[in-house]
């Protein structure tokens, strides 16, 4: 016979208070206590929504109006119970948190829908590297990819391989924004020499003068090709479908991007690694190189390598940012969210929104249920 489990803790009202007053973030569901001190940076809803609430009884916030939590959603909250709350409970612990004027109820753009995981029964094993053995998920693997863990990964055995797979967020400025100020100047004054003429290769008589003032122009229409690049990259390349039988073909996907879909709270994956990046920046600076002359070429392609530095400083701060309702960021971060946990083969924009408008992939929003 199993041995019964071990009786859930008990807090006092008094007991909560002293943790909420040294920071802790903990709410409840009737007399049922979860701490979500460790997940309020990774709230895709932003951090205050939660702190907002904390010491209160969330299970109206959870059952709506104006929108009514998921069922993983529910599941995946019971990952941070840690007792119940003893005596009354309209006691004080309501009456003595801190809480905004303003609260706001559970915006529903912004809802985790984070499927709660029995680790020692998931089709993976996961206190090895995972990209050896999502291969072998075959037909299960697109729908074990797309159910978000909120776990850091392990991709490889080798620790070298591990740490070049992985970087922090500010390792894409500090590496790419010189290189492009360095080329910005460099092919800036190489057209400002007057001696650079586009089509030459093919005419001499009408080949067309490319002078210092087309530097604006040049660089930006890097900065809008990268927006193109990065839509269709997005779309065609990390949302391929691998093949159910093809072993390879779902690894290469895995670290490409199902990774990121895996675990989407993994800040360490969150932007591209300067190792692997590098070699897709050399092929597209050598692309332009090879059908454009060098200063237009490497003027256009600075602009785009800034477009993707601020590709991936939004597609981090979407993640882990907080932004005010109603801005340009915040209609992002809804968006993203969307694409991440609801719709996956769309909404594929992740700096802007204008392709997916182009493309017809964009996310629709969805009504709101209305209060009886």
């Amino acid at each position: 016979m199993a041995p019964a489990p071990p009786p859930a803790a008990s807090f006092s009202p008094a007991e909560v208070q002293r943790r909420l007053a040294a920071g802790a973030c903990w709410v409840r569901c009737g007399v049922r206590l979860y701490d979500l001190t460790g997940f309020v940076r990774h709230h895709p809803g932003g951090e205050q929504l939660l702190r907002a609430r904390a010491g209160q009884d969330v299970s109206a916030d959870l059952d709506g109006p104006p929108h009514r939590h998921s069922d993983n959603a529910r599941r995946w909250l019971e990952q941070y119970y840690v007792g119940d709350l003893q005596g009354d409970l309209q006691g004080s612990v309501e009456n003595e948190a801190v809480t905004s004027a303003s609260t706001q109820k559970t915006d529903p753009a912004m809802e985790p829908k984070l499927k709660a995981v029995d680790w020692d029964k998931d089709l993976v094993d996961w206190q090895k590297p995972l990209l050896w053995q999502v291969g072998h998920l075959g037909e299960k693997y697109d729908e074990w990819v797309h159910q978000p863990v909120t776990r850091p990964i392990r991709l490889f055995h080798s620790d070298l391989i591990e740490a070049l797979s992985k970087t922090v967020w500010y390792s894409v400025p500090i590496i790419w924004v010189p290189l492009m100020l360095y080329l910005s100047w460099s092919y800036y004054r190489t057209l400002a020499q007057g001696n650079v003429r586009l089509f030459t290769s093919f005419t001499t008589e009408y080949s067309v003068a490319m002078p210092e003032s087309t530097f604006p122009g040049l660089f930006m229409l890097g900065l809008l090709l990268w927006s193109l690049v990065e839509y269709l990259i997005h779309r065609f390349l990390f949302h391929m479908k691998p093949p159910n039988n093809s072993y390879y073909l779902i690894m290469l996907h895995f670290i490409m991007h199902g990774q990121h879909h895996k675990a989407p709270f993994d800040e360490s994956r969150l932007v591209f690694p300067p190792v692997p990046a590098s070699l897709v920046i050399a092929f597209f600076y050598a692309l332009l190189r090879l059908i454009l002359p060098e200063a237009v070429g490497g003027t256009v392609f600075a602009g785009g390598l800034l477009g993707y530095v601020i590709y991936d400083m939004i597609h981090y701060y979407l993640h882990f940012g907080s932004p005010h309702k109603g801005s340009y960021l915040y209609n992002l971060k809804a968006h993203h969210v969307k694409h991440h946990f609801a719709h996956q083969q769309s909404g594929f924009g992740i700096s802007t929104k204008f392709w997916d408008h182009f493309f017809h992939t964009l996310i629709l929003e969805e009504p709101h249920p209305k209060i009886q």
